[in-house]
């Protein structure tokens, strides 16, 4: 990675021991009410998330990837929120990529993380000029430009020893990627709250998973972070994303609750029921047995009639009740 500079920054002061406490950023009785309990819902969703996927074990080392967008700070903040009574110990690395887009304001996430206190770095690569000079005048470059930022990032976690990767990914992102795949790519396939690389050496985590947009936009607008817009570069927005999160909302708005069923479903599948027919075996179904299932086996356990068992390793980050701890 001979073409990429980065800075690092260490603050003086330990992990999380110089981050304000949320109650005394606003001062109004109502918003520190409004504050407080879109802190604990978020928490607590992470907590759970966090759980079920096993995202974070003893030891890690995690890698927080901020953009200067509402979900990575959200992300930061919630984790950083998390490990102080995590009943697992666990490192926290900041890191910014400056892709050199033109107006980029280099100083404001620096300044920022060095005031909560977390270990960060500043990764330099210009992917703004490599995608300019490879993708036509209004085209929208999004897609490259993730490309080539996974792909530095991939390799930074590397050279810094971080064994996670921490996404802001929230539920929206997840359904939203479910119905672009579905519509655009006949396939069911979304984005998983834990993935590991196509080589093997990276697994990335979504702690946001079960966190629904507008409760991040909002709890990022009472905490006042200093959100650094994505349209710097002047690309066109994604708009077949665009497309399929106001049909979302439009459906939130008229439909209250859908978007929450429709999330579970992505957690509720029944391959017996769909069509693939490398995920089920329904060439060898047969009359005379319990779903047509000659042998319960694994051909049962695809079949999706059996509840699916979540790992539990003795330790939570959330209340079996809900509750925070």
């Amino acid at each position: 990675m001979s073409d990429i500079q980065y800075r690092e920054l260490l603050p003086e002061t330990r992990l999380g021991e110089t981050a304000d406490d949320s109650a005394d950023q606003t001062p109004d009785p109502k918003l520190k009410t409004r504050l407080n309990k879109l802190q604990k819902r978020l928490r607590r969703e992470m907590g759970r998330a966090i759980e079920d996927f096993n995202m974070i074990e003893e030891g890690d080392r995690v890698m927080v990837c901020l953009s200067g967008g509402k979900d990575s700070y959200t992300l930061l903040d919630i984790l950083l929120n998390l490990q102080k009574s995590a009943p697992v110990s666990f490192e926290l690395v900041a890191v910014n990529l400056d892709q050199k887009q033109p107006g980029f304001p280099e100083h404001i996430l620096p300044e920022y993380l060095a005031s909560v206190g977390v270990p960060f770095h500043i990764v330099e690569r210009d992917t703004y000029s490599i995608v300019k000079s490879v993708v036509p005048e209004g085209k929208t470059t999004c897609g490259l430009c993730s490309r080539l930022r996974r792909g530095t990032l991939y390799g930074f976690a590397d050279e810094i020893g971080a064994n996670k990767i921490a996404l802001g990914h929230h539920r929206d992102d997840i359904l939203e990627t479910f119905f672009l795949n579905m519509f655009y790519g006949g396939k069911l396939k979304s984005m998983p709250p834990k993935l590991v690389s196509d080589d093997g050496k990276n697994m990335v985590i979504r702690p946001l998973a079960y966190s629904r947009e507008k409760d991040i936009a909002a709890y990022a607008g009472l905490k006042g972070f200093p959100i650094i817009p994505c349209n710097l570069c002047g690309s066109q927005e994604n708009l077949q994303r665009q497309v399929i999160k106001e049909m979302l909302q439009g459906w939130d708005r008229s439909h209250p609750g859908r978007i929450e069923t429709m999330f579970r479903s992505l957690q509720n599948v029944v391959p017996s029921h769909l069509a693939d027919t490398g995920l089920f075996d329904f060439a060898g179904l047969q009359l005379g047995f319990p779903h047509g299932i000659v042998n319960g086996g694994a051909a049962g356990a695809q079949s999706g009639q059996g509840a699916i068992r979540r790992r539990v390793n003795g330790s939570t980050y959330c209340r079996s009740d809900g509750r925070d701890p």
